[in-house]
Formats: C-alpha cells, structure tokens, sequence
C-alpha cells in the first residue's frame, strides 16, 4: 500500500494564515488541508483529510517527496525564442486541420486558412498553437502518415514563421520528426508515446517538450464502455509509469507535461471525478495540461448542447481546473477562455494584495 496527496481546502489568500496554508506549484492557488488517499493496487482503501499545518509529521520518503513536488515551481517552457511562464494559467489554442474532428472539423479550406485561425488566436493571447492533423474523436481511425504531414507541416510552417509558439497533436514519429523540421517546438501525444514505438526515442532526439495524455484504448472503440475501480488513482499511478518510461527513454523530465485525458476513454461520471480531484496530478511533478473544451460531458450535462453551444461549459470547467493550479488550458474558443481566466486572474490578485 502506499498514500497519495491531494491538495483540498482551496483559499483566496496566504495573508493571515501563515503556517497553516501552502502554495501549490509555485502558482496562483493556495490550500490549507490535504486528503491522504491510501491506495492498496489501483484503487483507494481509505482517506483522511489532515491540516497543511503540521502535516510534515505524517510524511515516509515516498510522500516526503510527494509533498516536494506539490509545492515546488515549475520553470517555464523554453519553445524556441518565447519562455512560457507556468506560475500562471495559459492557454493553447486548438487548431484541427482534419475534415473530420469532432468539434471543428472541415472548417478550415486549406493551410492558409488554418494557419489564419492560429494566429488570430495569437492575437487574443493564446501562448500556443497547437496543430493536428488527425481526429482521435471517440470511433476515429488512425490515417497514414503521409496525409498527416501534409496536413500539419504547412500550417506550422506558417505560423512558425509568424512568430506563433506551435505544438503539433499527434501519436506518430515520422509526424513529430516533419512537425518539429517545420518550426514545432513542442509535441502533444494523445497516446503518451504508446502508438509508436519509435516515438519516444524520437522525442529524446528532438529534445522538446512532449505531452504525456492518459486515455483508456484507441479513439476506435474508447468510449464503448469504459471502466475504472477508480479511476482518479488508476490515471494517476497510468501517468506515473508513463514519466518513468519516458524518462528512461533518454526524455527529460524537465520536458515532460501530463494531461489526466478528459474524454478519452472516461464517462461523464469519470470525467467529472477527474476535474473535481485535479490537483493530485500536481505531485506527479510536472506541469498539468487540461483539454475539456468543448467535450461530450458539457452536452451530457446541458441537454445534449451541440459542440459549438459548449462554450460556457468549457469556461466553467476551465476555472474549475484553474482553481486547483492547472497551467495549460488547451481550447477551441481562446478569447473567451483568455477572458475568463483573466477576470479569475484579477480576483486572484485582488485577494493576494496585502490591506494597508
């Protein structure tokens, strides 16, 4: 058996408490209680919620360290010439240059209209641009890497060339190689370098910053029945491997960034245990990247809304995922979101002024 730490009992400000709160991960977001989850395998046997104060007491050397990553800053991201700070929310916006992914699939008529879409993005303040070219919607199918490439290279190539930070979404090799030749600066894997067996020994080579998602089967048959004894402790411990493997790799962990996998293999119910227990993954050491936007579960929770009437779902998962110290917001709709995690920026900032 072994414990986990979960930050709880989220505060506005440090001022007053001193002791009795903590900073999680060096950003925007302070707690005063931790759950301490016992887990026996993969699913938790008992759980004790104890005060940050004085919680050192409780600690062994696994959750000593534990513990050190919770609290710990994240550097920033180095993507080329731009430093991506992680000491506060960003956003990346999604541009799918696919005819078929669930959301905006087919809405772009060629590169230069998908490069377009990125950089006014930019322009709204999105930090990065994050560029696929295969859908992994629930019952996709994977496409050849040739048609892949030619999809992304163009689009990152443009707006590389406009000075735009750019990720490509893919679970190729051969497509991170052409990706990262065309100006990407970051790689985001929605199968955690376990499509390719190549991929990680490529992602070592590249030496960029690689997103590790957690998902439960391919998009072919993800969403027919999935199932966890729990599924926050089992994405949690599935990530945890997945760091160790691509560190053995020859990946640096400096350049490593986990995404729980919002809708890849979950239901409403796993989703929504997985958005409410975010800030577990923080001890996990890595900066936290969260892809709700637009998803199933905001139509499941709303009358069955389209994808394109999800946008005030999307936002309030976004704060709910900003509240427990996620740094990368990747979405559909980037003014909005930026707008919204800015007005929640300035109540931050309000509550960490100091009275005079």
């Amino acid at each position: 058996m072994r414990t986990l730490l979960r930050p709880t009992g989220f505060v506005d400000s440090p001022f007053g408490h001193d002791g009795k709160v903590a900073r999680l991960a060096g950003g925007l977001s302070w707690f005063a209680a931790v759950e301490l989850i016992t887990v026996d395998g993969h699913a938790r046997v008992s759980t004790e919620l104890v005060p940050v104060e004085g919680i050192e007491h409780r600690f062994d050397g696994d959750t000593a360290e534990q513990w050190s990553s919770l609290i710990r800053p994240r550097p920033p991201l180095q993507l080329g010439a731009r430093t991506v700070r992680l000491d506060q929310p960003q956003v990346m916006g999604i541009v799918n240059a696919t005819p078929d992914s669930f959301s905006d699939g087919g809405q772009f008529a060629d590169a230069a209209a998908a490069a377009e879409a990125g950089a006014k993005m930019t322009t709204e303040g999105a930090t990065i641009i994050d560029v696929g070219g295969e859908s992994t919607r629930p019952g996709a199918r994977s496409i050849w890497e040739g048609d892949e490439i030619e999809r992304v290279a163009p689009v990152i190539r443009q707006l590389a060339n406009g000075g735009a930070a750019v990720s490509v979404d893919t679970r190729k090799a051969d497509v991170m190689t052409a990706a990262v030749a065309a100006g990407a600066q970051m790689i985001n894997d929605v199968s955690a370098l376990t499509y390719d067996a190549r991929s990680a020994e490529i992602v070592a080579g590249l030496n960029v910053p690689i997103v590790l998602m957690h998902h439960q089967g391919p998009p072919e048959v993800m969403q027919d029945d999935p199932r966890y004894d729990d599924v926050l402790v089992e994405v949690y411990l599935w990530l945890e491997e997945r760091i160790a493997a691509a560190v053995e790799a020859g990946i640096s962990r400096e350049n490593i960034l986990v995404d729980p996998g919002f809708g890849f293999g979950k239901n409403v119910g796993h989703n929504l245990e997985l958005m409410n227990g975010l800030a577990l993954f923080h001890s996990l050491a890595c900066p936290l990247v969260i892809g709700a936007s637009r998803k199933r579960t905001i139509g499941a929770l709303s009358g069955e809304a389209s994808a394109d009437r999800r946008i005030g779902g999307s936002i309030a998962l976004a704060i709910k995922a900003a509240e427990q110290g996620v740094q990368l917001f990747r979405v559909h709709d980037a003014f909005e979101t930026i707008q919204a995690l800015k007005v929640w920026r300035g109540l931050r900032d309000q509550a960490l002024t100091p009275r005079l």
